[in-house]
């Protein structure tokens, strides 16, 4: 066993949440060690949300420019797969240089809690103990596994899927959330026959129909075939592929493909040789670790952020709730307000929402005018041959504030900002409306929506007054 160190953070994991709660820790004045098992920056960086969109917008210039494509789709997939690799490695690095440049020190190796402020880490050939006056958890998710369809051969979770060194003729996605969604329409445009089966209603649940219609259509463009309603019961795999079989309305049915991929979603890593239950720290049925609204779990001196915590499993979340818990141990009144978490899908056309929905609206009883404007009028949008979908901009009627706004169309991902900046500052329907936003940009929909709101609101006032 190796020396003994003593710090005043120690963080367990090194993704967004983790490597952004050391940084901070350590800006803060604070002796800060981060440990991490696997890669450095975590899923996201290294199997998760960098790698995916990476291959996403390389599927989106396949399918855009394969006309006039000299290479095949195997060479340019391979192209595609090294692009993925050095983007993942860069961002990597400069978690690293995040890291190093704060004077956190790395260590690899597998943490398990002996007690409350002690951590025994191993390592490949060696253990040491840490003592600390806080803990940081933020050890994050991984693929749920289905007792029916366990992982492995032609059986795929988001990790293998990414890792592919072929485009598959044919993929099966069970689960039609917003990994499903992202990976199944990544493949299809690379040329894949893609079958997503999905248990509930529509894809991408969670999200009103008319938000996702115009992502069912592309589906539909892209030669897709979405099953709703369907549970996926066995799968018997061949050299060839797998036939993959489910039952919808009581009746058996069966697809081939080449592979299956099973996204069903995530699991908190708050089990195995953690050591929660050594420590007295409990977790929920879910797995999760609950947290007051400064991230402090039960016991005092540790706290939780991120996919092991309660909402939903987003990076920027995990992010945002790390610098909260390490500004909490330096001693500052920071809190969490999670008012306006954006939620982005990077389907095409992409989705987005932030704050409050029509239907979440309507069982709170909150008197609301939309606004709404379509991308279908845009100069932008017209110019860059995305004219579908629309901006939804939510606003109480009485006061005008922005209370919820979601976006279906170009660059949704990026629009969504601007609307959650305006629902975190408290801002009018009347304020976005009167923004001078440049020309021709996708933004002046988020001004059209919103001036269409304020429109309503002051119809209403005035039938009000002739009343």
């Amino acid at each position: 066993m190796s020396q003994h160190k003593q710090v005043d953070t120690l963080v367990i994991g090194s993704g967004p949440g983790g490597y952004t709660a050391a940084v901070r820790s350590a800006q803060l004045g604070m002796k800060t060690i981060v440990i991490e098992r696997g890669q450095i920056g975590g899923v996201c960086t290294n199997v998760g949300c960098i790698p995916s969109k990476a291959l996403i917008a390389e599927s989106h210039r396949y399918n855009l420019y394969r006309q006039w494509s000299r290479s095949g789709a195997s060479d340019f997939f391979a192209e595609a797969q090294a692009f993925k690799q050095s983007v993942v490695n860069k961002q990597s690095g400069g978690v690293q240089y995040l890291l190093q440049t704060a004077g956190v020190t790395v260590l690899e190796g597998e943490a398990n809690l002996i007690d409350k402020h002690t951590a025994m880490i191993k390592q490949s050939e060696s253990e040491q103990l840490i003592s600390f006056k806080y803990a940081i958890l933020a050890t994050g998710s991984r693929p749920i596994e289905l007792r029916a369809l366990p992982l492995g051969g032609r059986i795929l979770s988001s990790t293998e899927a990414l890792a592919l060194s072929h485009i598959p003729a044919s993929l099966v996605v069970i689960g039609g959330g917003y990994i499903g969604v992202e990976l199944g329409q990544m493949y299809a445009k690379f040329g894949s026959k893609v079958t997503i089966l999905e248990g509930g209603r529509q894809v991408l649940p969670g999200f009103e129909a008319d938000l996702v219609a115009p992502v069912i259509k592309q589906m539909n463009i892209d030669g897709m075939t979405v099953v709703t309603e369907a549970t996926a019961v066995k799968a018997e795999q061949d050299a060839d592929g797998l036939t993959l079989h489910y039952i919808k309305n009581e009746e058996q049915h069966f697809v081939r493909a080449e592979y299956a991929l099973v996204t069903v979603g995530r699991r908190p890593n708050t089990d195995g040789s953690l050591g929660l239950e050594r420590i007295g720290l409990p977790t929920t049925s879910k797995g999760l670790i609950e947290t007051d609204e400064q991230c402090r779990t039960v016991i005092p001196n540790i706290f939780a952020i991120g996919d092991i915590t309660d909402g939903p499993a987003l990076a920027h979340k995990a992010s945002y709730e790390a610098k909260v818990a390490a500004e909490v141990i330096a001693g500052q009144p920071s809190v969490v307000d999670y008012k306006a978490i954006p939620l982005v899908v990077f389907s095409e056309p992409e989705l987005a929402s932030v704050g409050l929905s029509e239907t979440e609206c309507t069982a709170r009883a909150i008197p609301v005018v939309i606004g709404k404007s379509s991308f279908g009028i845009n100069g932008r949008a017209l110019a860059l041959k995305a004219t579908e979908g629309f901006v939804k901009v939510i606003a109480n009627s009485e006061s005008g504030m922005v209370i919820g706004a979601q976006i279906v169309g170009a660059e949704a991902s990026t629009l969504i900002s601007e609307l959650t900046l305006a629902i975190e500052m408290g801002a009018t329907v009347e304020d976005l409306a009167m923004t001078i936003h440049p020309h021709p940009t996708l933004g002046e929909v988020i001004m059209e929506a919103a001036g269409n709101a304020v429109r309503k609101i002051s119809k209403n006032k005035n039938n009000k007054q002739v009343v």
